[in-house]
């Protein structure tokens, strides 16, 4: 087994990121960047994020792993004063990686001019306007057309990604064991012209979001915050990614656990 650990620039997270590498290279576990079996993200869960897009042409080999120096994440199942515990599993499970996986959102534009751009993210996509302007879009669902948005944007947020952005803006809360996506509007103007359902959609995993958006030259999309601004669109797809992000599980969280952690307060056991 081959292992690479990301952490960020915060003194805490230098302290834990060398202090992983040690105890594993001290088992006798190789360090290798290029093509690595684990990959350990230290810091928060911004870090997870780049992390996870450094290595996102490689999830048919990459398993990830988070370890948090500040609160625990929704992906994260470690904190950095449990380094001696975590090394010792990773130990004890040398030649098989037990892991679970998560669906990932997979995003194709397609331009007027015949480019295409294919993204992939694992929390959240969102296609909105950078000026003022409102978004206008025909937005069809499996082929079908489905209704005429005009608002300021569309998130489309995995079930991992719906605590996040998704969940500031109205959307649901999904459990990860669940392979589909859901859309929420942001912000959606309803008149005689433009009729929207107001209400966050969860969408199958073998159905696909298609956007038609009225032309202009100020659309940009934002995955998992990395954003990519775009140029005569002619339609943008929406749909879960054929492969899922595989996640080393040394010890398992409940999900709902991780919510009322997070957002109630709840103490975890």
């Amino acid at each position: 087994m081959k292992f690479w650990v990301n952490n960020n620039n915060k003194k805490q997270s230098v302290i834990a990121g060398d202090k992983i590498r040690a105890s594993l290279k001290d088992l006798g576990i190789e360090e290798y960047r290029r093509s690595p079996d684990l990959v350990i993200s230290v810091g928060g869960d911004g870090t997870l994020l780049s992390t996870f897009h450094a290595y996102s042409n490689h999830l048919d080999k990459v398993k990830f792993l988070a370890l948090h120096t500040g609160h625990l994440g929704f992906y994260s199942d470690w904190t950095d004063q449990e380094i001696p515990e975590l090394t010792q599993r990773i130990k004890d499970y040398k030649d098989k990686i037990p892991s679970t996986s998560y669906p990932l959102i997979d995003i194709k534009v397609e331009s007027e001019d015949g480019r295409y751009l294919h993204e992939v993210a694992i929390n959240e996509v969102v296609v909105r306007r950078l000026s003022s302007m409102t978004m206008k879009t025909s937005i069809d669902i499996d082929g079908e057309f489905f209704e005429s948005f005009r608002g300021d944007g569309l998130c489309f947020a995995t079930p991992t990604g719906s605590t996040a952005y998704s969940k500031a803006i109205g959307g649901a809360l999904v459990h990860p064991k669940i392979s589909v996506f859901q859309m929420v509007e942001i912000a959606s103007i309803n008149n005689r012209v433009y009729r929207t359902i107001s209400s966050p959609i969860i969408i199958p995993h073998n159905q696909q979001v298609d956007l038609y958006p009225q032309v202009a030259d100020d659309y940009v999309i934002s995955c998992d915050g990395i954003t990519t601004k775009l140029m005569k669109v002619k339609r943008i797809s929406i749909r879960l990614n054929s492969q899922r992000a595989q996640f080393a599980q040394y010890r398992h969280r409940h999900f709902w656990t991780r919510v009322g952690t997070a957002f109630l307060g709840q103490d975890e056991e």
